[in-house]
């Protein structure tokens, strides 16, 4: 990734970044207070910011409530934020309030190569062991053999076994179609508890990365029973550089320090927003370089090859419980593949990079790229909160 001068920071509003039916949204947001040294759960009421902390001293605590979203809309509180003061706040900063990623305690699930064709650009990652210089050609010959086989195939379906066959016979099977149109998906633990960052903080690239990309996601926030209670944005930044030389470098390419942005708030499931909304959601992405570069793409969930519950069973159930819940990336279709630097060098990050991921029922997830050995170092672990929550007397 190379280095800018000077970084950049977003101007963030509060019309940039609630959904556009806010009126009608229960959101669940979290805020660093400086007076209380820790962060407060709290509903989104237009450009108010209500605490809720009294009531739910966790996001994972409001979400176990069946009357959670009553909750969020009704609840009144002495103390308040305004949005906008929240969103002009310098990142990182303990003496002044912000926002945080609006979960805690959840575990960070993600599931990996659920769409076809970002499918295929991991095949492409792993056929050319990482080099971005290979990719251009090995891409030509995935897609003149594959072409549109593996459209619209239900994964551990017969025809997805007999599309299996076939790459194998071409040669071209991998472990990540095993996972894309088999009958398990990959799902893998993104991030440490209490980790990932808010809508305007720097997200982290690995400095050793020469080959990545964003990844904008529909992220489902479940409860300890499995039920889905809510949906937010994700940013589940990939290396494709490092992963494509093995997979088992996954947790060096994907869990590095601000390497996780979820956000900006949790969308409670109501009568305005169900499942059936987040299946057709559009999720769109925009990278502004501090050169006047400019990326832009979607990934809609209505491509998705396995149903967002499906997923969901298979990370939980009586194979494997989370007492605090999980939230859970739903992957992307969005894998860019033209080129920014040299031709055949395909896209990478740049230092500065602002990215916004966006859509109009969740709002707007804005960060900036920087190494993620330059982020603010993740110091706020789950001992300091409970040490936190404790001192304000709230468990």
């Amino acid at each position: 990734m190379e280095p800018a001068p000077a970084r950049p920071r977003p101007v963030l509003t509060a019309a940039s970044v609630l959904p556009e039916d806010a009126h009608q949204a229960a959101l669940v947001a979290r805020v660093h207070d400086p007076k209380a040294d820790g962060p407060c759960v709290a509903a989104v009421r237009g450009e108010q910011v209500i605490d809720l902390t009294a009531l739910a001293p966790t996001v994972c605590d409001l979400l176990e409530r069946d009357d959670a979203a009553t909750l969020v809309r009704e609840t009144d509180s002495p103390t308040t934020w305004h949005l906008d003061e929240l969103l002009h706040a310098p990142p990182g900063r303990r003496d002044v309030a912000h926002l945080l990623a609006p979960i805690d305690l959840q575990v960070i699930k993600a599931a990996g190569v659920t769409f076809a064709q970002s499918l295929l650009e991991r095949v492409i990652e792993e056929r050319t062991g990482g080099d971005p210089a290979q990719a251009a050609r090995v891409r030509q010959r995935v897609e003149q053999t594959v072409g549109g086989t593996l459209d619209g195939i239900r994964p551990g379906s017969p025809e997805a076994d007999k599309a299996k066959q076939l790459l194998i016979a071409e040669g071209l099977w991998s472990q990540y179609l095993e996972v894309g149109i088999g009958p398990d998906p990959e799902v893998f633990t993104k991030a440490p508890v209490l980790s990932a960052v808010g809508t305007g903080a720097d997200i982290g690239v690995l400095g050793a990365s020469v080959w990545n990309n964003p990844e904008p996601e529909a992220v489902l926030v479940v409860d300890s029973r499995g039920r889905v209670r809510g949906a937010t944005l994700g940013n589940d930044v990939n290396l494709r550089d490092i992963e494509g030389r093995s997979a088992l470098l996954l947790s060096r390419a994907k869990d590095n320090n601000a390497s996780c942005a979820i956000g900006p708030f949790v969308r409670i499931l109501d009568d305005h927003f169900d499942l059936d909304t987040v299946r057709a959601l559009d999720i769109d992405l925009r990278v502004d370089g501090t050169d006047g570069y400019v990326l832009t793409g979607q990934s809609s969930m209505r491509e998705i090859s396995r149903d967002v519950l499906d997923l969901v069973a298979a990370t939980h159930g009586a194979h494997h419980q989370y007492p605090d819940g999980f939230v859970l990336f739903t992957g992307t279709l969005f894998a860019p593949t033209e080129d920014r630097h040299a031709p055949g060098a395909g896209f990478t990050h740049q230092h500065g990079d602002i990215v916004r991921i966006s859509s109009p029922r969740l709002g707007a997830l804005v960060n900036t790229v920087v190494p993620s050995e330059q982020a603010p170092p993740w110091t706020f672990g789950v001992r300091a909160l409970m040490h936190n929550l404790a001192q304000r007397g709230m468990l």
